[in-house]
């Protein structure tokens, strides 16, 4: 299971979700994708509208259905437990509630099973919810845009990490950074790119995911630039780091 977790937003979490799980996907790969994010981008990047979602994240976690209940089909492979609004709320909830360490670890555990890869959508904050995704992860994934700002929060969300690996989840360990959003005509770009890997001993994946207005054009039609645009940059960088972390898996 691995979280995409990033406290800071438009890093492309959510593009990288959906364009790894349909790239594993065409790899046949059987993949689960997971939306932790109240705002459900993740559920209409690939084809729902959250408001017509009677089964979601948020009755997983409170106990109202089986994780199996919920989970939907995606044209692109991938299949899909989604979110609503409902799950603003679900912090609140789950602050009193005895063993919400575990909540979601364990309610994801019948479908381990069932794929090959589980992948969770994390919210752009480090409250509950993305806790709970890194409890119920064995790695974490962490997008980041090639630029200043994005970078300097990187310290941030690895010590929340280091922190869930010390005191709850031992197994968890960061896979990498994978930089997003890269224009290779910068020298700011370039250099945010150089300084990643020595300002805080991480991997730093490869390819960068390049910026290109195809990554904003596919989820207006619940699709991945590996479906709208198949042969743009962004889709091939895509399809190398899902093949280069099966390859790892694999080892």
């Amino acid at each position: 299971m691995i979280a995409v977790a990033n406290q800071k937003g438009g890093v492309a979490k959510t593009t990288t979700v959906a364009s790894l799980g349909a790239a594993w996907s065409q790899l046949d790969q059987r993949v689960l994708i997971v939306d932790l994010d109240p705002q459900a981008c993740l559920t209409f990047s690939v084809g729902y509208d959250p408001e017509s979602i009677s089964c979601s994240v948020y009755q997983l976690l409170v106990g109202r259905v089986a994780a199996e209940d919920a989970v939907l089909g995606t044209e692109e492979g991938p299949d899909l437990l989604p979110a609503t609004i409902e799950l603003a709320t679900a912090e609140q909830l789950l602050v009193k509630r005895k063993g919400r360490e575990r909540l979601l670890k364990d309610s994801l555990e019948p479908l381990l099973n069932s794929y090959d890869f589980i992948v969770l959508d994390c919210p752009p904050t480090l409250g509950i919810l993305t806790t709970l995704g890194l409890i119920a992860s064995h790695g974490v994934l962490i997008p980041l845009q090639c630029e200043t700002r994005s970078h300097r929060g990187v310290g941030q969300l690895l010590d929340t990490i280091y922190d869930v690996k010390k005191f709850t989840n031992r197994g968890l360990d960061v896979i990498g950074v994978l930089p997003t959003l890269f224009d290779s005509r910068t020298t700011h770009g370039r250099t945010v790119l150089e300084r990643i890997g020595d300002d805080y001993g991480v991997t730093v994946l490869s390819p960068p995911i390049p910026k290109s207005v195809r990554f904003a054009e596919a989820p207006a039609v619940g699709r991945t630039v590996l479906r709208t645009a198949r042969a743009s940059k962004g889709a091939e960088a895509y399809r190398e780091l899902a093949g280069q972390l099966l390859r790892l898996r694999q080892v």
